[in-house]
């Protein structure tokens, strides 16, 4: 497992060309945390839903009792976005899927 210092690079669809350092065991949590819950077509969850449902996936060593998973949960959703993995519906509220 990789240690809590070590650090890994992400995007943000919002900035293009920008490169963040992020915890990677957090990131990575996170990350699987929300392809888990996402569905693969839409019209795909709210990020509220998305929330609800993968809060019970996160390690609560990590997310005690979900502190600071909605900010995880913006920076993973933005990276994926950017890297093409999930997708946005152009809808109100904001949806997400994963990219088929």
């Amino acid at each position: 497992m990789a240690s809590q210092a070590e650090k890994i690079e992400i995007e943000n669809i919002v900035s293009p060309g920008h490169k963040y350092r992020v915890d990677r065991v957090k990131y990575e949590a996170m990350r699987e945390a929300l392809l888990a819950v996402l569905p693969p077509a839409t019209p795909g969850l709210t990020v509220a839903e998305a929330m609800e449902r993968l809060l019970p996936l996160l390690p609560q060593d990590l997310f005690p009792e979900g502190a600071k998973a909605g900010w995880w949960l913006k920076a993973v959703q933005l990276d994926l976005e950017a890297k093409g993995t999930i997708k946005r519906d152009a809808s109100k509220p904001l949806r997400l899927h994963k990219k088929t």
